[in-house]
């Protein structure tokens, strides 16, 4: 199996625009029930939609959407809020500038400085999530030790060498330098908060491989991290688990949420 065809996960899939279109479908009946977009920094993609929990200080699960980089937004990826507010807990879509426009390095800036942003603000704990791309985004948002009490980390790509040598290069247009400095498994700090850490089980070799490499250089690094291959699930179903109770994805990370001094019971 070539490398271009690896890193291509809709091959997994029948028809990749069905998963799409539930994004916008959840995403609109979200934003239909209440939102406020918080402005996070001076580009103009740097707004993150901001759901309320059911208290100030309820505990907020921030999400970095994917796309490689260089498709879909903030527009769509709210499609978890409304399980996250069933449950008392509040929910972002952090929006980011996408590549070509933006290099990887300022795509990580800028997720960097929404988190920061938005942990500063926020009166409960803030948790942090993201699938594929958006993984990716938060392993590096993890590097610096930014104040978040948990992470969920989906599908993710966690070493970026072998992405030089496929399609998806053609927008990044990274180098060796800029690979290796934009891949959290090779820099990955001491300690880490706790993690749950995923992928689906219709997933290319690619993919599982990144998530069983990351697992095992984060483990020993974080006092708890839970990770599992999530039966029938595919790299585009499995976010939409993530705040749903009931599914392995969502009871995990309601979980880590609840133990981590949230006042939200149910």
């Amino acid at each position: 199996m070539s490398l271009d065809r690896d890193y291509s996960p809709s091959t997994r899939v029948a028809d990749l625009r069905v998963h799409l279109e539930e994004y916008e479908r959840r995403s609109r009946a979200a934003r239909a029930a209440g939102y406020r977009p918080l402005r996070y920094g001076p580009r103009p993609e740097q707004v993150a939609d901001h759901f309320p929990g059911g208290s100030p200080d309820a505990p907020l699960m921030v999400y970095v959407h994917g796309g490689y980089w260089q498709e879909l937004g903030r527009e769509d990826s709210a499609f978890a809020a409304a399980d996250f507010r069933r449950e008392g807990m509040a929910f972002a879509a952090l929006g980011y500038g996408l590549a070509p426009r933006y290099r990887l390095d300022e795509i990580v800036a800028m997720v960097r400085e929404g988190v920061r942003w938005l942990a500063a603000r926020a009166h409960g704990p803030v948790h942090l999530s993201g699938s594929s791309a958006g993984a990716h985004l938060v392993a590096m948002a993890l590097l610096d030790g930014p104040p978040v009490a948990g992470a969920a980390l989906l599908s993710g790509v966690y070493e970026l060498g072998e992405l030089r040598r496929t399609y998806v290069n053609a927008a990044l247009g990274l180098d060796a330098a800029a690979a290796a400095r934009n891949s959290p498994l090779r820099r990955l700090p001491d300690r880490l908060p706790p993690l749950v850490v995923a992928v689906g089980d219709n997933e290319t070799a690619a993919f599982t491989r990144q998530h069983h490499d990351f697992v095992a250089a984060a483990r020993p690094r974080t006092p708890e991290l839970v990770s599992f291959i999530a039966r029938g699930r595919n790299h585009f179903d499995l976010p939409l688990d993530l705040g749903r109770r009931g599914t392995p994805l969502g009871d995990a990370v309601l979980a880590q949420m609840r133990s981590r001094g949230s006042s939200q019971r149910s």
